[in-house]
C-alpha cells in the first residue's frame, strides 16, 4: 500500500517546523520528512541534506529546468524553495507517509497534483502581532526582513481557506496534539 502525503504550511515563525519535529519525535505515526531544497544560505546548525538541500540559485534553476521538483517557488527574489519529486516518490512507494513543510502556494500545488493521497494542514498564528513578536524573539532576521516576513504572512494567511485543516498555534502542546490527530486519522484512511 502506498503511503500518504501530509502537507503542512504556515507563514514563517508560526511553529510548523517545531510541530512537525515534535510529532516525529513522538513516533506515533509512520512519518518520513521530505527534505526541501532552497537557494538560501544555511542558518547556524542547519545541515545540508538534513534540514534542506542547499543549492545555489543557478543549481536550483537547472533542477527546475530538468523537472526535478513537484513544486517550487521563488519566495523572495533569488530565493527559491522546492520539493524534489524523488523525496516524495521513494517514500510513498515504500509505504511510508511523507510530511512536507512547504510554502502555502507549494502546498496547494502538491495537493492538486496528488489529490486524495494528500491532505493539507495550515498552521495559523494566534495574531499577526504575535507572529511579529515570535520573529523578533527568534533573532535570525533584521527588522527589515521581519517587516517583509510579516507582510508576506498576511498574504499567506489568505490561502488558509484552501487547506483541508487549519490549526491555530496559540498553545504549542495543543497545536501538536491537534496536528498529530489529523495526521493519524488521515494515515489510517
Amino acid at each position: 500500500m502506498k503511503g500518504k502525503i501530509i502537507v503542512i504550511s504556515a507563514p514563517s515563525g508560526c511553529g510548523k517546523s517545531t510541530i512537525i519535529n515534535e510529532i516525529m519525535k513522538r513516533g506515533n505515526v509512520d512519518l518520513r520528512f521530505s527534505v526541501s531544497a532552497t537557494s538560501r544560505q544555511p542558518r547556524q546548525g542547519e545541515i545540508d541534506g538534513v534540514h534542506y538541500h542547499f543549492l545555489t540559485a543557478e543549481q536550483f534553476r537547472d533542477q527546475i529546468a530538468q523537472g526535478m521538483f513537484v513544486e517550487y517557488e521563488e519566495v523572495y527574489p533569488g530565493r527559491f524553495y522546492g520539493t524534489p519529486v524523488a523525496e516524495i516518490e521513494q517514500n510513498i512507494n515504500e509505504g511510508h507517509n511523507v510530511v512536507l513543510d512547504i510554502d502555502v502556494k507549494g502546498g496547494v500545488n502538491v495537493a492538486s497534483r496528488f489529490g486524495k493521497q494528500a491532505t493539507t494542514i495550515f498552521i495559523m498564528p494566534p495574531s499577526v502581532e504575535e507572529l511579529r513578536r515570535r520573529l523578533e524573539n527568534r533573532g535570525t532576521d533584521s527588522p527589515e526582513m521581519i517587516d517583509q516576513r510579516v507582510g508576506k504572512a498576511e498574504y499567506e494567511i489568505s490561502f488558509a481557506s484552501g487547506y483541508d485543516h487549519v490549526v491555530v498555534n496559540d498553545d504549542l502542546e495543543s497545536a501538536v496534539n491537534e496536528t498529530e490527530k489529523i495526521i493519524a486519522d488521515f494515515a489510517r484512511q
